[in-house]
């Protein structure tokens, strides 16, 4: 349910508004999505989640992520919700091309 209504929280105009300006502040650079982006994002989740006994902090986000994260492997709805919620602040991650490292190891 508290997951649910984060996600809903970021769909909120107001709350849209404030992720696009922050992601367009981060133009795709990451140290700029930590200092931009992040800490929006994590107002919105405490703005929801103090309502549920979490502390209003960066410390009761960090309690939010790990319980969710304890419940992803037990119930594919909240590992759904999860990804989603993860979508909305972090940068998609893209993988270097398969085989342009140097530091593999190599199979004989």
């Amino acid at each position: 349910v508290v997951l649910a209504e984060v996600i809903k929280a970021f769909g909120a105009p107001e709350n849209a508004q404030r992720m696009d300006e922050a992601r367009d502040n981060a133009c795709n650079d990451m140290g700029k999505m930590l200092q931009f982006l992040l800490p929006v994002a994590t107002q919105i989740q405490q703005d929801v989640i103090k309502s549920y006994g979490f502390s209003n902090d960066g410390e009761g986000v960090l309690k939010f992520a790990r319980l969710i994260k304890s419940y992803e492997s037990q119930d594919p709805e909240i590992a759904s919700m999860s990804g989603k919620l993860k979508a909305m602040f972090l940068p998609p991650m893209t993988l270097p091309p398969h085989g342009a490292g140097t530091g593999g190891v190599a199979t004989s």
